[in-house]
């Protein structure tokens, strides 16, 4: 396979957001060349992830005395948005990381971020998380001076390709939800390798046993003294997953029409029982028309998601003690709108594309199925209806979503 990343030789760091981006579009580019094939043998993306490794994407938020690249979210959606355009997989798998690499501010204490940014940062060190909140929660035990941590989730996003594993779970006999990053390589944690599913093939988001891992409390976060710090700031776990899966989505959506486009550009045969026929297929109005729909469409999400990106730049990265609930509830509501429609249009121009390449297009060795099984299979996530609901609750009666694990 292409993706080799002991070849590619990255000099430097970035050390602004354009850079950034076209290093990023570096990576996007490698990837793109085996992608299809990648998807096909379905194996866990070790390659792919030592590529972002390599490249220094997974540091791309953690602070630049420890090596990072000091930008902000801003310019994390964008490098999300352009790997996915190659690999909606490992798009999902960057912006996971950096969901999970911000964990720390959304919840800890400030000692606690900063060994945490250290950790992750210096070592380029890659996250993922046994978080799924419709399973039963971890039961966490407390031992004194550490959490024993068990059970099991359905799904653990980056699985066995990571280097760190957020969990949660619930203090035996309390209420009481904790958070906590462990190393992935202990033997209380079994990937089960059961991620079998019909698109984000490489995701590795399979189940996952959690068996006796112990934690310090001085680890549980956002834990001073085992009395949890509550700040609403804390509760954006959710909406800051969102505005990532809008963004990802888009780049998919990106790949698929700028794929479609190349393969009508050089394979699609013009019809000829039209009455005006033409030569090349790009002169085929129906064509056209079909592409600049879709084009037109797709520019009016990437703007929309890209002002409620800065929207959610603005308060992820504003003092935490500034976020009252109402600012809180204002973002979650427009985060909500532009996962819709970077939804929506998704699926729409995957599905079209088709339509455009025509039937020979739908060949096996065209990989075209690729984009419309990613974007479908990761929209089913949690249900759309609601997210609607919760943008016309905001509309029609000022409603606000009350913060809970999906909203």
């Amino acid at each position: 396979m292409t993706v080799t990343s002991e070849t590619e030789v990255f000099v430097g760091v970035p050390d602004t957001s354009e850079g950034w981006i076209d290093r990023a579009r570096e990576v996007s580019n490698i990837l793109a060349a085996d992608a299809l094939a990648r998807d096909r043998a379905g194996e866990p993306p070790f390659r792919e992830v030592q590529l972002l490794k390599d490249s220094g994407l997974v540091t791309l938020l953690g602070p630049i005395e420890f090596g990072g690249g000091g930008q902000r979210w801003e310019t994390a959606y964008k490098v999300v948005r352009e790997i996915a355009r190659a690999d909606g997989s490992i798009g999902q798998l960057l912006g996971y990381h950096y969901l999970w690499a911000w964990a720390a501010r959304l919840v800890g204490t400030d000692p606690q971020i900063s060994a945490v940014e250290e950790l992750y940062t210096s070592n380029r060190f890659f996250f993922g998380g046994a978080v799924n909140p419709r399973d039963t929660d971890l039961t966490v035990v407390d031992r004194g001076d550490t959490l024993v941590f068990n059970g099991v989730k359905s799904f653990s996003t980056g699985g066995r390709v990571t280097d760190l594993t957020v969990l949660e779970g619930i203090i035996d006999g309390t209420a009481t939800h904790v958070f906590a990053i462990v190393p992935t390589a202990q033997d209380g944690i079994v990937f089960r390798g059961d991620w079998d599913n019909l698109g984000q093939r490489l995701t590795d988001s399979g189940s996952v046993e959690i068996n006796d891992v112990e934690v310090d409390w001085a680890s549980a976060a956002g834990f001073v003294d085992k009395e949890f710090q509550p700040l609403v700031y804390n509760t954006l776990n959710f909406p800051a997953i969102e505005i990532v899966f809008a963004n990802f989505y888009l780049g998919i959506a990106r790949g698929a029409l700028d794929t479609a486009a190349e393969y009508t550009r050089t394979r699609t045969r013009p019809w000829p029982y039209g009455g005006d026929n033409r030569e090349i297929a790009t002169d085929e109005w129906y064509l056209r028309e079909g592409y600049g729909d879709l084009q037109s469409k797709l520019w009016a999400a990437e703007a929309f998601v890209d002002q409620v990106s800065r929207e959610a730049d603005a308060v992820l990265h504003d003092a935490r003690e500034n976020l009252t609930e109402q600012a809180r509830g204002d973002l979650a509501v427009r985060i909500a709108a532009a996962k819709l429609r970077a939804a929506d249009v998704s699926l729409e121009i995957s599905n079209k594309i088709f339509e455009l390449t025509g039937a020979r297009a739908t060949s096996n060795d065209v990989g075209l199925d690729i984009y419309w099984r990613n974007i479908r299979t990761h929209t089913l996530h949690d249900p759309l209806a609601y997210k609607r609901r919760e943008v016309g609750s905001r509309f029609l009666t000022g409603e606000i979503p009350e913060p809970t694990w999906y909203t």
